[in-house]
C-alpha cells in the first residue's frame, strides 16, 4: 500500500493554525481517556468561535434506533422548500469515540446552505462504551427512518443523501453499500470527506505524514482500538469499506481528501475501488491542507471552496 508521494507544502492558512494548535501544546488525543478525549475535542470547537450561518430552521429530533432512541438534529436552508427537501443524512466525525451533534453544528448548517437542501446530523452510539458494529447499526437505521419519515420531515425520499468527515465517512460509505445491497433506502449520493476506510491503516501516508499534523498515526490506533473489539473486526466491510466485495451498487461520491493527513492514500484508494466498480466518482485533494480543514470556516479559506464543492455536488446528484 506504499505510494512514496513526496509531503505537499502546507496551505498558508493551514500554517496558520497548525502554528496556533503548537502554542496551545494540547495533549494527543491517545494520551486522553475518552472522556477527557471527548472534552477536548468539545473544547477545540467552541474555542474557534466561527460565525454561526442562519438556518430556516433547526430543530431536535429523536431517531429510532437498534438500541433504543437516538438524538438527530434537523438544520434547513433557507434555499430549501418548506416539503420535499433534499436531504443530507450526516455522521460526524471523531474517530468513532469523540464528536457530537455540537462538534458538528456549523459543518452542518454550511453543508445545508450550499447544497440548498436539509441536513439531519445524527449522534450515533460512541466507542468504547458501545464497540463495532454499534455506531454503523445506528447509522443504517437512521437513514431509513429518515426515509421512513420523509413526509413528516419535510424532506423528499427520493432525494436521499448521505456523508460525513472521517469517522463519519466510514459510516456514510457502509450505510451507502449496505442500503445498495438491501435496495432501500434509495441513497442518490455519499460525500466522504477524509474518510477512514480501511482499519488495516498501512497506508504510506501514515509514515509520509502520520506526525506533526492534527490527526496522527497514534491517534488513529487509538481510535480504532476503542471502536473494534478484536482485531479479527479489522477484515469486516463494515469497519473497513475499502474490503467489501462489491462496490458496483454504490451511490456516486464525492470524495475530498488532505494531502497531510494519514488517511490521504486510503481516501484516494477508495474513490480507485468505486472507479474500478463503474461508480461515478467526484475526487479532490486538498494537497496543502490538513485533516478536519473543512470545519476550519473562517481560518481556512479552503474549507469554503470544498463546502462549495460538496454543495454543487449535492445540487447536481440531488436536482430533478
Amino acid at each position: 500500500m506504499a505510494s512514496n508521494k513526496p509531503v505537499p507544502q502546507i496551505d498558508e492558512d493551514a500554517e496558520k493554525v497548525l502554528g496556533v494548535m503548537k502554542i496551545l501544546n494540547r495533549p494527543p488525543m491517545e494520551s486522553l481517556t475518552p472522556e477527557e478525549g471527548r472534552k477536548a475535542f468539545r473544547a477545540m470547537r467552541e474555542a474557534a468561535k466561527q460565525d454561526v450561518p442562519d438556518m430556516a430552521e433547526v430543530r431536535d429530533l429523536e431517531v429510532a434506533g437498534p438500541a433504543g432512541a437516538i438524538p438527530a438534529r434537523l438544520y434547513r436552508s433557507h434555499a430549501a422548500p418548506a416539503n420535499e427537501s433534499p436531504v443530507l443524512v450526516f455522521f460526524h466525525g471523531g474517530g468513532w469515540v469523540v464528536g457530537d451533534l455540537e462538534t458538528h453544528d456549523i459543518q452542518c448548517r454550511h453543508f445545508a446552505n450550499a447544497g440548498a437542501c436539509t441536513v439531519v446530523s445524527v449522534d450515533y452510539r460512541l466507542a468504547p462504551e458501545h464497540k463495532f458494529p454499534a455506531a454503523a447499526d445506528d447509522c443504517v437505521a437512521a437513514a431509513g427512518w429518515v426515509a421512513t419519515n420523509a413526509a413528516t420531515l419535510g424532506v423528499d425520499p427520493r432525494k436521499v443523501a448521505v456523508g460525513g468527515d472521517s469517522a463519519g465517512g466510514n459510516l456514510a460509505a457502509v450505510v451507502a453499500l449496505e442500503a445498495a445491497a438491501a435496495g432501500a433506502p434509495d441513497i442518490k449520493a455519499q460525500v466522504l470527506i477524509y474518510p477512514a476506510v480501511d482499519m488495516r491503516l498501512g497506508y504510506d501516508s501514515y509514515d509520509r505524514v502520520g506526525e506533526g499534523f492534527t490527526l496522527t498515526a497514534g491517534s488513529m490506533r487509538w481510535f480504532r482500538d476503542h471502536y473494534l473489539d478484536g482485531e479479527s473486526r479489522i477484515s469486516d466491510w463494515r469497519a473497513s469499506p475499502l474490503l467489501a466485495e462489491n462496490h458496483a451498487k454504490a451511490p456516486p461520491a464525492c470524495i475530498i481528501t488532505a494531502g497531510l493527513d494519514p488517511l490521504c492514500d486510503e481516501g484516494e484508494a477508495y474513490a480507485d475501488a468505486l472507479k474500478r466498480a463503474g461508480v461515478d466518482v467526484r475526487f479532490n485533494c486538498y494537497s496543502g491542507q490538513m485533516h478536519g480543514f473543512v470545519g476550519a470556516t473562517g481560518a481556512i479559506r479552503q474549507a469554503d471552496k470544498a463546502i462549495a464543492e460538496i454543495g454543487e455536488f449535492l445540487k447536481e446528484r440531488l436536482s430533478g
